[in-house]
């Protein structure tokens, strides 16, 4: 069955179904590559050059007219699905009012909006404060100076095959240098990284691992000179592993019985993705700060850093901000997502996707050997790739795998330290039937291999 789905302003909607007409690129897209290459840098580069002109629910559509199942929500970001009806709405009237004003010279409520929602779905029933910015990358680089202001130390603790970003510190922070850091530096100094969780390799138990990482860290930095541990509860860019139970807990008591800001950056793993608001919550911990983006502002640049109460205060007055930090559209369309999480029942929905998605990727592994781990919570999930009969990583595989994938229009992520994992994330707008669509193509395409 077809669900047409009207966009808001056009007569003819987006039927949420993949529908190829072309080659893929099309003629269109290939023009438009050609200019392109003339006019940015190499370095921006594009997993697929086909060219978006407008999309909506679950579904891309080129300049061509070709029609893309998106199982990668912009990389986490249309969680709530591409051009979502309230979003669009609050966004545009937003705009009809005020666009900007520079929150730290002349404010505005819906900054002041955002902060509240994020103080009261953040994990935690404690005193909370929350600073606004453009990008996940900033909510990190925010996150780690406020906790060296509030703790005086230098120091800051970060985990094997994370992900937080490409600016100068978070690319110091990030595990894989290729392609994120690879010729960059120098890069910022006291960044400490350590042993992370990874069950399909590890086979540690979370109180082991917790202990080999704690040890690290107490032997090659020392508890007293750190000033943040930041984990990702579900790593993103490390290829969604999910740590051992009792990980995260034995980390997080560690951290406070040493006067170290635990930070749970849930960029990629919050706002409703995994059926919680934010990761933490299926792994009971209460971080001291939870930094989120992506998925907060339906598609908008938006991030967020939130924090107890006395860890904010500690800086200065002036001593946060931005310009464009909050900007009024932003924060109208994230107070629109928030809504639409609870009036839509979303966080069922993501239990509901991950259910279907899980059961269908365990499925996958039975009939082809090629999939050594299936791993993910909610409505992010993922398949890592290995040489049959064994866990070494197959990266050679998951090529073939995304392309055969596209030229049928379904787009798939990567990830992974090894570039083996094809990981999920698909909008929670999506539908049990395009669902079983997508799980489909996967077959083919591993039966293609």
């Amino acid at each position: 069955m077809t669900d047409t789905i009207l966009q808001p302003g056009t007569a003819t909607g987006v039927a949420q179904e993949r529908r190829i007409i072309t080659a893929v690129p099309g003629p269109k897209s290939q023009a438009l590559h050609e200019r392109r290459l003339a006019a940015i840098p190499l370095g921006v580069n594009s997993a697929l050059p086909v060219y978006i002109e407008h999309a909506h629910g679950a579904i891309l559509v080129d300049v061509d007219g070709n029609q893309f199942l998106d199982m990668g929500s912009g990389i986490g970001v249309t969680t709530i699905g591409h051009t979502d009806d309230a979003v669009v709405a609050a966004a545009a009237e937003q705009l009809g009012k005020l666009t900007h004003a520079a929150f730290t010279i002349t404010p505005y409520e819906g900054y002041v909006r955002v902060a509240e929602l994020l103080a009261a779905h953040t994990p935690g029933t404690h005193a909370k404060k929350s600073v606004l910015q453009n990008s996940g990358a900033e909510a990190v680089e925010n996150g780690v100076k406020i906790a060296r202001k509030y703790t005086g130390r230098n120091g800051v603790a970060v985990l094997d095959h994370a992900y937080h970003g490409r600016t100068n510190l978070t690319m110091a922070m990030t595990f894989k240098a290729m392609p994120y850091a690879l010729g960059f530096g120098p890069f910022a100094g006291d960044i400490y990284r350590a042993p992370n969780s990874y069950p399909f390799h590890d086979g540690l138990s979370g109180a082991d691992a917790a202990r080999r990482t704690i040890a690290y860290l107490e032997k090659s930095v020392g508890a007293s000179d750190l000033a943040c541990l930041i984990v990702e509860p579900i790593q993103g860019e490390g290829g969604f592993q999910v740590p051992a139970d009792g990980f995260l807990p034995a980390l997080q008591e560690w951290c406070t019985a040493n006067g170290i800001v635990f930070i749970a950056d849930e960029i990629q793993s919050g706002m409703a993705r995994t059926g919680a608001y934010f990761a933490s919550e299926h792994f009971g911990v209460i971080p001291d700060m939870v930094l989120s983006a992506k998925g907060i502002a339906g598609g908008l640049p938006l991030s967020g850093i939130t924090a107890r109460a006395e860890i904010m205060d500690a800086s200065h007055p002036g001593g946060l901000g931005g310009t464009f930090g909050g900007n009024p559209v932003s924060c109208a369309a994230a107070v629109a997502v928030f809504d639409e999480i609870e009036s839509a029942g979303l966080l069922a929905r993501a239990a509901e996707i991950g259910s279907q998605l899980r059961d269908g990727l365990l499925a996958l592994q039975k009939k082809y050997p090629i999939i050594g781990d299936v791993r993910g919570i909610g409505a992010m999930q993922a398949i890592e790739l290995v040489l049959p009969g064994t866990d070494e990583p197959n990266p050679a595989a998951l090529g073939p795998i995304v392309s055969f994938a596209a030229q049928h229009g379904v787009l798939f992520l990567t990830a992974g330290t090894y570039g083996n994992v094809l990981r999920f994330l698909p909008s929670l707008a999506i539908s049990d039937d395009l669902i079983a669509d997508a799980l489909d193509v996967l077959d083919q395409a591993l039966a293609a291999q």
